[in-house]
């Protein structure tokens, strides 16, 4: 597949990831022309100095990784991440609002948020493996009637958890393309041969760590 490498957010979200460890995905970024590097919010800034004057975004978390945190508290991340110079913000989706099926809370949480971000994109991310099919595809209407720009399939930090599928990035597609979102697949991404399966269903990008395995296999 032609330009693989623009389809791929290169993250590196681990709690005890090391300055060089930073440095060295803003360098492969540079070198495979990435769509983006993920990064936690504190290191936005660096992140932003670090790829200057290169085209690939830099990306953030907000409410990561359990998406519990207040509205308030969410809405204020996303307005420090861009403050600092973030290009895509990926809030996570309050999951106990889902399961709930309190429906109005979580759309005025991811409103709120969006409102914050502005023009900046906003990612949603829904964290399937916690999510029916049932429960995918509402969060996926509850993002389009927030106003969001894309939605996301995971952390990639629910304990024994998978991670993107195919079927579930199709559902997401299908659900929110006619609506002019995209779909952002992440987690367990380790391969040329799962991100083309990603793509073909419908991802617009990418998020995973084997950025540079999948360019090199």
């Amino acid at each position: 597949m032609e330009n693989l490498n623009k389809y791929v957010e290169h993250t590196l979200l681990k709690q005890d990831a090391t300055t060089e460890e930073l440095n060295k995905i803003y360098n492969e970024a540079k070198q495979y022309n990435f769509r983006g590097v993920c990064v936690n919010p504190c290191y936005v800034k660096s992140a932003k100095e670090a790829l200057k004057d290169t085209d690939v975004k830099v990306v953030t978390v907000i409410g990561f990784p359990l998406g519990a945190n207040k509205t308030e508290v969410k809405a204020f991340e996303a307005s420090v991440a861009k403050a600092d110079g973030a290009d895509e913000i990926d809030m996570v989706i309050n999951v106990t609002g889902i399961k709930d099926k309190n429906w109005d809370f979580v759309r005025e949480d991811i409103k709120a948020v969006k409102i914050a971000c502005g023009e900046t994109t906003l990612k949603v991310i829904i964290e399937t493996d916690l999510l029916t099919k049932e429960e995918i595809k509402k969060a996926c209407e509850l993002a389009i009637e927030a106003g969001a720009n894309f939605v996301k399939t995971s952390t990639g930090f629910v304990k024994n958890g998978v991670g993107a599928k195919a079927e579930d990035v199709k559902l997401m597609f299908d659900t929110v393309n006619p609506h002019g979102l995209k779909v952002k697949a992440s987690g367990g991404i380790r391969d040329r041969e799962a991100a083309i399966k990603m793509i073909e269903a419908g991802a617009y990008s990418l998020g995973t760590s084997s950025g540079v395995k999948i360019m090199e296999s």
